[in-house]
């Protein structure tokens, strides 16, 4: 079997269709998928982080944790967050972050204090979206505090150590 050589024309053709691809590290990259509604917006992640983390930075048990850790400017963490829940929501591949990673380092942090975290993010996505729009937020906030939880508490000896956030009907 012979290797059949690719003319140059073919070559320099199939560079040039890949060229028109964008760089999905641009600072506006494709959405690769449909956002999970269409009422979600980059302005309404804003205002749902916004609110969120005004709530946590004044919560007594949350706030002195994250204050620990993000200090007085908190511009850059919200970024992050709005990046964070534009790519989980959105899809628009925007945040490149490993939160897993991130958050396994912190010290402080307890299984309860997710808890109390979900009540604070329901409150807000609850007071800000439709009943459709604020389930979406809920369900990915209850499936990333379980996958935090995850990476942080998991103890094979002590498994109980992991909480269950899914909120109860009722």
């Amino acid at each position: 079997m012979t290797d059949t050589p690719r003319s140059t024309k073919s070559v320099s053709k199939a560079a040039t269709e890949l060229d028109a691809i964008p760089d999905p590290r641009s600072e506006f990259p494709r959405p690769l998928r449909l956002p999970l509604h269409s009422d979600i917006t980059e302005e309404l992640i804003e205002q749902l982080v916004r609110g969120f983390y005004t709530k946590v930075r004044a919560d007594p048990e949350l706030g002195p944790v994250f204050a620990a850790e993000i200090g007085e400017d908190w511009e850059p963490h919200l970024g992050k967050m709005f990046d964070f829940w534009s790519s989980v929501t959105r899809m628009t591949g925007r945040y490149r972050g490993k939160p897993n990673a991130v958050h396994s380092r912190l010290k402080g942090v307890e299984p309860e204090h997710f808890l109390r975290w979900l009540t604070l993010f329901r409150e807000t996505a609850r007071d800000l979206c439709v009943p459709e729009v604020s389930a979406i937020f809920i369900d990915r906030a209850e499936r990333i505090g379980e996958s935090l939880q995850l990476t942080m508490f998991f103890d094979p000896v002590n498994p109980g150590r992991i909480l269950d956030l899914r909120e109860k009907a009722g």
